[in-house]
């Protein structure tokens, strides 16, 4: 069971069958023996500058237990616990980051009610992934709690600190709306976390904020808390456009740390036109920088980024790659077009609240409606993630490899997947799934009749 809920990024699995309580005891009291050991060899940032474990929930019913029992399984091996209740997702990242403190934060993010899961990350929110301490935890686990918990020695206590103050006021720290017309938008928690943490840093600014699903339930009565999903945008499109007077919608995911925006005709924007806007305004700030962005992003996000000065640097999907990457180049800001922001002044750690007041910021500062300020960001037509159900993804990738990797002026890479570019720059990207025998397959192109051309001529491959 431990390979099937220890993921690439994250532990996730079903309530009951897959996650209990003591399972997840078990997990804590790992997480805290791997933390020890590199404290003691001097191999890692170990507990911090914190000398414990913050830990954090969503409104999950499950959650509170589970969080409770990942506590007992730290504190049995002497490490303190700060818990800081319901959180969003970059809300755990900040406390990690203010206390120094490696963290552990409770949420299947948009997954359904039945799941749930566990966010790991160290001292100053560096990630937690399958090379970086996800895998020492599984193999603890692997040998049995005989492995992880002493028989005797003191106890570390838990005590409750709330952050969601602190936290807010930091966010409007790093972006200044302090001159910014009054502005309307549409807010679509999706029943998720959203509704706690964005009245907290909202209520200051001259932003009027009409909820939607603002009340915390963890069985997402109204649609599932996933904005991918272009279902799940209907309910705030609608609203915007009933309304009349709306400058924005904005929908979070059950986590709140992704957030997708629509425009004041209820128009969906693209996460990479929000990633070439954020870089801009980071880049202002910090001038020559770099700027990561993922494989699947537009072409108009390095080609913006390198207008504006900075240095465009591709990397693999993932957060964990994305802040490995920011690390080693120093990066002020990141973006994937799965609408994961990242920003150097936030730990490297990813928040759709910080996004979301940056375009708010840069919407504010002008008088065009939002459509038109995202229109210089976008400057092709894309597919969207087009999925497959494939027995050997392998084999099929290899194939389409061969198909176009013989034409002039064709150029392919394997940074993630399989990545082909066409002469006239239009390009796709076919990844397999991490979890089931699927490929993604990503298209981009002049316009949208290109994108259909190059989409079908894959998936013709594809699916045979």
């Amino acid at each position: 069971m431990i390979d099937q809920v220890i993921k690439a990024y994250d532990i996730r699995g079903l309530v009951g069958s897959q996650l209990d309580t003591t399972f997840v005891r078990d997990v804590g009291a790992a997480f805290a023996r791997v933390l020890l050991d590199e404290q003691e060899q001097g191999t890692g940032s170990g507990l911090g500058g914190g000398k414990g474990v913050v830990v954090a929930h969503d409104m999950r019913e499950s959650s509170p237990e589970l969080s409770e029992a990942f506590a007992e399984g730290v504190t049995s091996l002497g490490v303190d616990v700060v818990a800081i209740g319901l959180a969003s997702t970059d809300e755990l990242y900040y406390a990690s980051g203010a206390l120094e403190m490696p963290g552990a934060m409770f949420t299947a993010s948009h997954n359904p009610a039945t799941y749930n899961g566990i966010k790991l990350c160290r001292a100053g929110a560096a990630p937690v992934g399958q090379d970086s301490g996800l895998d020492e935890i599984a193999a603890l686990l692997d040998r049995g709690p005989g492995e992880v918990t002493p028989d005797s020695g003191a106890r570390g206590t838990v005590s409750h600190r709330d952050l969601l103050e602190d936290y807010a006021a930091f966010l409007r720290s790093l972006v200044d709306l302090s001159g910014i017309r009054r502005l309307s938008i549409v807010v679509d928690a999706g029943n998720g976390m959203a509704g706690h943490t964005v009245p907290a840093v909202t209520d200051p600014l001259p932003i009027e904020v009409e909820p939607l699903y603002f009340e915390l339930d963890g069985s997402f009565p109204n649609h599932e808390a996933n904005p991918l999903d272009p279902d799940n945008l209907r309910d705030l499109q609608r609203k915007v456009i009933t309304l009349g007077r709306v400058d924005a919608g904005l929908a979070f995911d059950g986590d709140a740390d992704r957030v997708f925006l629509v425009d004041e005709k209820g128009d969906a924007v693209s996460p990479s036109a929000i990633t070439a806007l954020v870089a801009s305004r980071e880049l202002a700030k910090h001038p020559g920088s770099t700027v990561i962005h993922n494989l699947i992003t537009s072409r108009a996000v390095p080609e913006i980024v390198t207008e504006a000065g900075g240095t465009p640097v591709r990397s693999r999907v993932g957060h964990s790659f994305i802040k490995g990457t920011m690390a080693e180049t120093d990066a002020v800001f990141g973006g994937e077009h799965s609408a994961h922001y990242y920003f150097r002044d936030f730990w490297r750690a990813d928040s759709g609240m910080l996004a979301a007041l940056h375009v708010l910021a840069a919407l504010g500062e002008q008088d065009r409606p939002l459509s038109e300020l995202m229109a210089q960001y976008s400057r092709y037509a894309a597919s969207g993630e087009v999925n497959s159900t494939v027995d050997d993804p392998r084999a099929v990738m290899a194939e389409v490899e061969q198909t176009f990797g013989g034409r002039d002026g064709v150029t392919t890479d394997d940074l993630d997947g399989l990545t082909v570019t066409l002469p006239d720059g239009s390009w796709f990207n076919l990844r397999p799934s991490n979890t089931e025998p699927l490929l993604r397959l990503n298209v981009e192109a002049a316009d949208d009749d290109a994108v259909a051309a190059l989409r079908d001529e894959v998936l013709g491959l594809v699916r045979g």
